[in-house]
């Protein structure tokens, strides 16, 4: 195999070009360090160490030596934003907004600051405005689900909807549980003004959206139970069952009143009996009691609750127990049985709570869409202490 003899003669020149090239690299780089203030690199520092108050005072320095750098205005927006100086932020992004020297896409990137910075003051309209306007650019996903946010706080779920069904589209992912729930909180207001023929399209819409949503049957069983009509009512949240049988415990109070007024009491308690045996519930065990205690008198009332104790041991069941003692007792022990009864009383009252399952927040009272962490139907129907026991 003959040697081509010019490789080994450009071999060498190779080398130099690349050495040359390097050298030109670094000399360049250095150059434009040494370009950059002093302040810039103190505060790069000051947001290593978490110190964004100094941070900022630095790069107001360096923004006054050269107010030409752009990427220094955005840090600094989001640092004032951050902080709480909403309006510093709002002044930063607008001077960005108004540069006639922006390229389109930076031009794009200060107004999403700008929309975030009015979000966070509480200017809701403004916000609304320039997220709608970023309609189709590449901060489309996110202006979408700020505006989402916006629409809920002010319940405009009408607008709520049909950003959902935007976001499904450019994102892929279903919204169709969120959805749902704003056709129930659609319906919720027109019950709310005495209007339930009105109500009655949009949980039927929630349904169409959400076959398992939960919510809709609860409302519907509600709208029937208003208008006179408890078989109807028992029907739709006899429903909940091929949803989600954990949720029957919400309705088991509303299931027995419209049994009762449909004058079939022993039918509803039959029925809640069942539910208790196949799907073991607190609340559903306090309604059982009551419908027994009731219909069956004390003895049969404390069986129930002893034998599901033994099934489920609790501190909430231990205290419906004593409840149950203390009213067949005699009196020369019901003073001692109140006592105990009072300090395991006292004990589950922290337990006796809904719990978030996104965020953690408990309330003595359920909802569908938590307070704290602003999530849909991300709370247990089940009380914090049985949720922890194994299903």
């Amino acid at each position: 195999m003959e040697i081509e003899y010019w490789w080994l003669l450009a071999l060498p020149l190779f080398f130099a070009l690349g050495w040359l090239a390097a050298r030109i690299d670094i000399k360049q780089l250095l150059s434009e360090s040494r370009a950059l203030p002093r302040s810039y690199f103190r505060g790069l520092n000051f947001l290593l160490n978490e110190q964004p108050d100094k941070a900022i005072e630095a790069f107001i320095e360096v923004v006054k030596v050269d107010p030409q750098t752009i990427e220094l205005h955005f840090a600094l927006g989001s640092l004032f934003r951050r902080r709480g100086e909403v309006e510093r932020a709002i002044r930063m992004h607008q001077n960005l907004v108004g540069r006639e020297d922006l390229a389109p896409r930076e031009k794009l990137a200060a107004l999403f600051e700008l929309a975030q910075d009015y979000l966070k003051a509480g200017l809701l309209d403004r916000a609304e405005e320039l997220f709608l306007r970023l309609e189709g650019s590449a901060h489309a996903e996110e202006a979408l689900n700020f505006l989402l946010e916006i629409y809920e706080q002010e319940k405009e779920w009408h607008k709520a909807i049909g950003t959902a069904e935007k976001l499904e589209s450019v994102t892929g992912r279903s919204h169709q549980k969120e959805i749902a729930n704003f056709c129930c909180e659609l319906a919720g207001v027109e019950l709310m003004q005495s209007r339930p023929e009105a109500a009655r399209p949009h949980l039927a819409e929630a349904l169409s959206h959400h076959r398992l949503c939960v919510r809709a049957n609860v409302l519907l069983g509600d709208l029937e139970l208003a208008a006179g009509r408890p078989e109807a009512a028992i029907a739709a949240w006899e429903r909940i069952e091929s949803q989600n049988p954990a949720y029957l415990a919400l309705v088991a109070e509303r299931l027995y009143n419209a049994f009762k007024q449909a004058g079939q009491p022993e039918e509803g308690l039959n029925l809640l009996r069942g539910y208790l045996a196949r799907y073991p519930s607190l609340d559903l065990l306090n309604i059982v009691f009551q419908g027994t205690l009731e219909r069956q008198g004390t003895e049969v009332a404390y069986g129930l609750v002893r034998d599901e104790l033994r099934r489920t041991p609790t501190l909430l069941g231990l205290d419906k127990l004593l409840e149950a003692q203390l009213l067949e007792a005699p009196l020369e022990r019901r003073r001692d049985l109140e006592l105990i009864k009072a300090l395991v009383h006292q004990h589950t009252r922290g337990l006796a709570m809904y719990q978030c399952g996104n965020c953690g927040f408990k309330a003595r009272q359920y909802y569908w869409h938590c307070p704290a962490c602003a999530g849909w139907e991300t709370y247990s129907p089940r009380r914090t202490e049985e949720a922890k026991l194994p299903a």
